[in-house]
């Protein structure tokens, strides 16, 4: 995905600029639910569109707009039959009343009133739970705009306004690039990164940037060939659903695709919904759940005799909440993703606890890759525990160090650590790229040749000088299973050593000079009768 297109940067700038201009007060985090839900709306009316012509659900006369093809043909007495027509197509269904197009032409007509906006999205709901399959992906998806909220006005009138202006601001946007691609999905994703950026740390809740997603995307997909099975990609905390796209935009062209995702937040699960379908994934292709990961296992558990038989998947991802507090009560020593464990993570640190899931749902053959902070290569007591037993299991494959200040709403420096099952060499390879960033005002960035470095050495496997290191079983039980990164990897630099022959030919020469200086000051403030 190319963010920096000149098309996508004159589209996303304006669109930037104009946003902030209509938000006023409201913080961004929050007013990018309106302008992505409704950018999603539009897409999807226009979707709609493209379905009822493309497969002749419609006829459209000369001079007539689709729109309104739509709305002559399906009246009162017809509408239910298209409804039911379009929603077992497409997971939903929009009536002609509340299309993007007739929604603008209330607009520009001064028809509309407050309670419009409400109706429209009483509407999708109920047009939801025609497709039983689809429910889950689309009802509810636009419960996060509060149509009351009283920064969008102070009255019912003025909160109207306000929504109408964001309306026709996201009509603004031209959603092809000027050799007719689609471009819609860049253009979300985007905004996206730019509502977390100027979120600070509310933005790392929902997103994760795109150079972090590219590297663990890159590294899980490395083996994956085009293959008419659906490769199964999961990722338990998924945020805006930012990082599965990532992943599946590496896979190689044409290779069939199962999303399935877990996000505890209702206001980014109904992001990443729109996101994964803004990117034209198919309601049938993605499986997204609104849960606690942690407590409600994904997505099957044990069957009616208690056998519990996991759904595994040929890659996981994650980038969950750093060292967040969990409920780690001792029955959940019994539960499968943690029991061969012997130890739960503390309370007040899940990380571990986030491994144990991930790994537990990743196939014989899968990679697993997660983001997490440095304390758990080294953390003693369970952590210290679970860590060896992953070791001696022969789980850990890699571990690569990052830069500080990578991510929206903390400074710490993170890890990836890289998971498989099957592994036949007993060793784990270090990468130390912790120093190889570009400093940026707020945060820190990793350049393409950087990325491009730690792909490449991951993938050759073999000792860099003050880079990277492979370690065996041995030198890690040497080590008391601590997998801190500088026990590994020695990045120190000698100092070039003092001359101190030519410091001291500096000194005598800096002092002839102040001595020159001296008598030259001496000299004037003779003549000006100063002693």
């Amino acid at each position: 995905m190319n963010f920096m297109s000149d098309t996508i940067q004159t589209i996303t700038s304006k669109l930037w600029a104009m946003a902030n201009e209509l938000r006023g007060t409201m913080d961004a985090s929050e007013y990018k639910n309106y302008i992505l839900a409704f950018m999603f709306y539009r897409y999807l009316s226009e979707h709609q569109e493209q379905y009822l012509v493309s497969s002749n659900v419609i006829d459209v006369e000369t001079d007539e707009t689709i729109n309104d093809a739509y709305a002559r043909q399906a009246g009162e007495a017809e509408l239910a039959d298209y409804l039911e027509d379009i929603s077992s197509s497409l997971g939903y269904a929009i009536a002609p009343p509340d299309t993007w197009d007739s929604l603008l032409q209330r607009i520009n007509d001064g028809q509309v009133i407050p309670s419009d906006y409400q109706d429209l999205f009483d509407h999708f709901n109920a047009n939801a739970e025609l497709n039983a399959e689809a429910v889950q992906d689309f009802k509810g998806v636009f419960n996060d705009i509060n149509l009351g909220d009283t920064r969008l006005g102070s009255s019912t009138n003025e909160r109207a306004k306000s929504l109408n202006s964001i309306v026709k601001l996201v009509d603004e946007i031209e959603y092809k690039s000027e050799d007719g691609k689609d471009i819609l999905g860049e253009i979300y994703e985007y905004l996206i990164g730019q509502f977390a950026a100027s979120a600070g740390k509310k933005g790392g809740e929902f997103y994760t940037p795109h150079q972090v997603s590219q590297i663990l995307a890159k590294i899980v997909t490395q083996n994956a060939a085009k293959k008419d099975a659906f490769f199964q990609l999961y990722d338990p905390t998924m945020g805006s659903g930012s990082l599965l796209l990532t992943v599946g935009q590496e896979l190689p062209a044409g290779t069939p695709i199962k999303y399935y995702g877990q996000e505890l937040n209702t206001t980014t699960y109904n992001l990443a919904r729109m996101n994964l379908m803004m990117h034209n994934v198919s309601y049938n292709n993605m499986t997204l759940s609104n849960a606690n990961t942690l407590e409600n296992d994904w997505p099957d558990g044990p069957d009616s005799k208690g056998i519990d038989r996991p759904r595994s998947f040929d890659a996981v991802v994650a980038n969950p909440p750093y060292s967040a507090k969990w409920d780690n009560r001792e029955s959940k020593l019994k539960d499968a993703r943690f029991s061969e464990y012997g130890k739960l993570a503390p309370a007040s640190k899940a990380d571990y606890a986030f491994v144990l899931h991930s790994l537990y749902h990743l196939n014989a053959n899968g990679t697993m890759a997660i983001v997490l902070p440095h304390g758990v290569l080294f953390r003693g007591a369970a952590e210290g525990k679970i860590r060896q037993t992953l070791i001696e299991k022969n789980r850990i494959d890699t571990i690569i160090g990052l830069p500080a200040n990578l991510f929206f709403g903390t400074s710490i420096p993170t890890i990836i650590l890289v998971l498989k099952k099957n592994r036949p060499a007993k060793d784990i390879f270090f990468i130390d790229a912790s120093k190889d960033f570009i400093k940026g005002k707020n945060q820190n960035n990793l350049s393409e040749e950087a990325i491009a470095k730690i792909i490449r050495t991951y993938t050759n496997r073999q000792d860099v000088d003050k880079y990277a290191h492979l370690a065996s079983l041995e030198e890690i039980q040497g080590n008391d299973y601590n997998l801190n990164i500088p026990r590994y990897v020695d990045t120190f630099e000698e100092e070039a050593e003092i001359d101190l022959a030519e410091v001291n030919r500096q000194l005598a020469q800096d002092n002839k000079e102040i001595a020159a200086l001296e008598a030259e000051i001496k000299a004037q403030l003779k003549v000006l009768g100063v002693e």
